[in-house]
């Protein structure tokens, strides 16, 4: 059954692709979520490793090398290409209040889905919540499912005043739970003071001292729209000081692979340049001498060598 929560999750967002009926066990008592073998098969480009509920897990090893790339190195390894156009495989957004600006953000999507409140829909879903044993369908209900190295990635429909997904201490808790990952919200936080003095990284749209309210958790673990880019659950998140890319689970070795290679191209370039006998046009964005060039190949295949080993 394919449910339309509301033109905010726009053209073609799946975004609610199931359950209009809660399934048996507790965890899975919020208004609309994924079964495991529906997990599994809007997500079946991935072939690796996945969550008990079918969410993609992408090791652990990858998302190492992920904290390498920058926002451009994924935009154009993911086929977004220097100098604009392209739109590649890897999905940006930008536009972001960054919580703690030196700290890189990686880790795999957990994507949470809130909508307006409504009166009449949130006395159904109180109600079926608590046939379940959960007595209060709140935020704390899905930050209860973080896993380590898990991103939280919300859609609150942008919400400000009482759009606070959390404050300082279920930050924290956040924090702990995730080992660090990181959260997005497209809504807001408050205890700023508090919350930027913590390690772990966040991105939000804005900050509010007013408590969360005048929402109800609609989503766990489905596709959601955070601004332009549609986030499936399992993605994985790599946010910057520009922005933050989220990066479908099966495309992710190929956009390492060709990041190494940029990375190690302006690595050579900066070589060049600092040896100051060449203008930038005889070195970028590629060598025009054949034996600048020559050099240049066998530079990326020692340093292609070096980085493959580790």
């Amino acid at each position: 059954m394919m449910i339309r929560l509301s033109s905010h999750n726009g053209a073609g967002l799946l975004a609610c692709a199931v359950l209009a009926t809660l399934a048996p066990a507790p965890a899975s008592a919020q208004l609309w979520s994924w079964t495991k073998d529906q997990m599994t098969e809007y997500t079946k480009a991935w072939t690796g490793d996945r969550f008990p509920d079918g969410r993609p897990k992408v090791p652990d090893a990858l998302l190492q090398r992920a904290r390498d790339m920058s926002s451009e190195e994924i935009t154009i390894s993911g086929g977004g290409g220097r100098g604009g156009g392209g739109g590649g495989y890897s999905q940006y957004s930008d536009g972001w209040m960054v919580v703690q600006p030196g700290k890189k953000m990686v880790g795999r999507a957990f994507t949470v889905q809130f909508i307006p409140a409504r009166a009449d829909l949130d006395a159904v879903v109180t109600a079926k919540a608590k046939e379940k044993g959960v007595q209060t369908l709140s935020n704390q209900y899905a930050l209860d499912m973080l896993q380590p190295g898990d991103v939280l990635v919300v859609d609150l429909f942008g919400k400000k005043e009482g759009g606070t997904l959390v404050g300082d201490n279920l930050f924290y808790y956040v924090m702990k739970t995730t080992k660090n990952g990181g959260i997005v919200v497209d809504g807001s936080i408050r205890d700023l003071e508090g919350i930027a003095e913590m390690a772990m990284p966040a991105y939000v749209r804005s900050v509010h001292p007013s408590a969360i309210g005048g929402a109800t958790l609609s989503g766990i673990n489905i596709p959601i729209r955070i601004g332009n880019v549609t986030v499936m659950p399992g993605d994985v998140v790599v946010g910057d000081r520009e922005g933050i890319s989220f990066i479908p689970p099966q495309a992710l070795s190929e956009i390492l692979d060709r990041a190494d290679t940029l990375h190690i191209h302006d690595e050579w370039t900066r070589k060049k340049f600092d040896e100051g006998k060449y203008k930038s046009s005889e070195i970028y964005s590629a060598p025009k001498d054949p034996a600048l060039l020559k050099e240049y190949q066998e530079y990326l295949k020692k340093r292609l060598d070096e980085i493959r080993k580790k």
